[in-house]
């Protein structure tokens, strides 16, 4: 995840983006998926730095941390068959979806065709 692992180049415009969002309970959605794919590759080569700021982000008041339920994954197929996404793609974006979020931020272009939820490209 760019926020965390981001130079400050590419945090910046995330934390912009995010400000009115900082601090507010529950104001950000995500995927327990999101805590998997995060934190494998700081595992594997025990990057105990960015495990810490992962769990700091994980632990935030701002997170709500939704699970993958038979209901999402349900909408993630449907999605998946629709707009030709990637398996996790999907789930995030059914995650959403099924979580009644405003918006869903990306850093990738290809979610956009998603016709389900507001899509904004970072």
């Amino acid at each position: 995840m760019r926020l965390v692992e981001g130079d400050e180049a590419t945090r910046a415009p995330l934390i912009a983006r995010l400000a009115s969002s900082l601090g507010v309970p529950g104001s950000l959605v995500t995927s327990r998926l999101t805590r998997l794919e995060c934190r494998t590759k700081p595992l594997r080569v025990d990057d105990q730095a960015t495990l810490a700021q992962f769990e700091l982000f994980f632990a935030g008041i701002e997170l709500q941390m939704v699970e993958v339920t038979a209901a999402v994954l349900e909408r993630a197929t449907e999605l998946r068959a629709r707009y030709n996404l990637r398996t996790p793609d999907a789930i995030h974006l059914a995650t959403a979806i099924e979580a009644c979020a405003s918006i869903f931020l990306t850093g990738d272009r290809a979610m956009s065709k998603c016709q389900e939820i507001v899509v904004e490209v970072l």
